[in-house]
Order: C-alpha cells, then structure tokens, then sequence
C-alpha cells in the first residue's frame, strides 16, 4: 500500500479509542487490496465531538465509525439517517458527502446477521430467543425481523426494558420474564445472548439449555472471551455455535465500501489478524 495526496483517509472516534480493534481491521483490507487509503483512531472526548464531526468532514475525511460514547451524539449531528440507524436509534457509520454534509447509518443489524449466516446453517424465520435489551439487543431485533422471523422473544433481568424495546420496535417482538428464560428457549431456532454476562470480568450467564431444540443455533455477541460459556455448553449438547467476533468484522464492511469503494470480504486469515492484533 502507497500512500499519496490523494489517500482516502477515513476513521473511528470514540473516548477513549485504544481498546478498538477497527484499525487493525480496516488496515489488512486496505493492505490487502492495495488501496491508497488510511484508517486512523482518534480519541475525541464527548465535549469536542461536534466540533471534530464538523472538522474531519472540512478536512477531507472520507467518513467515520463512532464508537462509545458518541454514538447519539453523531445521531443528532447527522444530516440524513438511514432507515436502519432510525429504527436501532443510534449512528455508527458516517460517510461524509463532497459539500460537508453528514450521512448516518447504523450496521451493526447487518453485522450480526450476516456472521450468523456465514457461520452457521440457521435458515431465516422461525422463533428466535433474544436474551438483552440494550443497544445491541436492539440491532438483533431489527436484523432479526428483516430477515422473516415470526417470534422474537425478548427475555431481559429488567422487564419493564424489554417491555419498552418490544413497544418501539412492534412486529414479532414480544416481551418476556427473566425468571422463564429456561421455559423460553422451547421452539427456538436461534437463541442470542446480547448481555454482559458471561464477558470477560462479568457474571456469568446462568441459563440452562435443556429445552432448546438440538437443531438451534447459538450466537453470543460477546467476544472476550471469545468462547464464552453459553457457547461451551451449546457445543457441548450438539448445537451449532456462532461467537461474536464475525459480527465486529461483518458490520465494517458497509463503511469500508462507502469510503474506499471496495466490498471487502470476512475471510478466515482477517478473523485470526484481528484476534492476534490486541
């Protein structure tokens, strides 16, 4: 990769931004396929975000990841949303138009979905568990629905959240009671842990998987560890298993499309140069 005066220069603002792994990621597409581009970190404290938006688009910035805790900030900043980033309620993909306006979307429903696809033979429809009902739960519920499932049962610790996120969203969404999330797995063709349980310095998440039909699939979007628990058990009774670094990989690649004009593919070698970079 060379770079010139005219590298397509685009990256991440979060605060702080050392623990993301997008560089390292869009670094080996842009190595890869030779492309005369950048991808840069850049820690913006929440008090110095909009004028940074403003700032990187005046300064020939192709677009933008947003990570915490600017992610609805950069909704408010944005002159046009996307559909998808309307319905999760949240930007973390912003593209720069040539006169300075700002362009949000939000791929983190396509992220996920597309790494249950590719690792996985779940087939779309059907009843799906979702166990959360935080941002992410919401990203799973709008992939969830798009993609023709009849159920979604949204199982949280706090059900008045889940009740209030099932509201929003309408459709096949329906809440449930945290002491039921056993009974609830009963018909399930996915089951998707959204919560912190189960992560690296968090409780664990106590389910038992009795009642999951052995032909479910189970996706944890949790990806240190990257073998959670949850995942462990699954595998262990028969059921496929999907783990959450695919969904990081898959929802950079719109972004990466937008700035850099290639669509770039999640292949085994960029899922071990990711993992192995931090």
């Amino acid at each position: 990769m060379t770079l010139t005066g005219k590298a397509r220069v685009a990256g991440i603002v979060g605060w702080p931004i050392t623990h993301s792994r997008s560089p390292q990621l869009h670094g080996f597409w842009l190595n890869h396929h030779g492309i005369d581009g950048i991808y840069v970190p850049l820690g913006v404290p929440p008090e110095r975000i909009d004028i940074a938006f403003k700032g990187l688009a005046a300064a020939g910035f192709r677009g933008l990841n947003v990570t915490l805790p600017h992610k609805l900030t950069a909704y408010e900043a944005c002159d046009t949303i996307d559909d998808t980033a309307k319905r999760i309620g949240a930007v973390n993909t912003i593209v720069f138009g040539d006169d300075g306006a700002i362009h949000g979307g939000n791929t983190d429903a396509f992220g996920f979905i597309e790494n249950v696809r590719q690792n996985s033979d779940w087939a779309s429809g059907g009843t799906a568990v979702v166990l959360g009902a935080g941002g992410s739960a919401r990203a799973v519920c709008v992939a969830l629905s798009d993609a023709g499932v009849t159920e979604i049962r949204l199982i949280n610790r706090t059900r008045e959240r889940a009740e209030t996120l099932a509201e929003s969203l309408g459709g096949p969404v329906t809440a449930g009671n945290w002491a039921d999330r056993n009974d609830a797995l009963d018909g399930a063709g996915l089951l998707v842990n959204t919560t912190s349980l189960g992560m690296t310095g968090q409780p664990p998440l106590e389910i038992d998987l009795a009642a999951l039909p052995g032909n479910a699939v189970v996706n944890d979007i949790v990806y240190a560890p990257l073998e959670t628990e949850l995942l462990a058990a699954a595998r262990a009774r028969g059921n496929q298993t999907v783990d959450g670094i695919g969904m990081l990989l898959h929802q950079a690649r719109p972004g990466f499309k937008a700035w850099f004009g290639q669509d770039p593919e999640v292949t085994p070698e960029l899922r071990e140069f990711v993992l192995g970079s931090v």
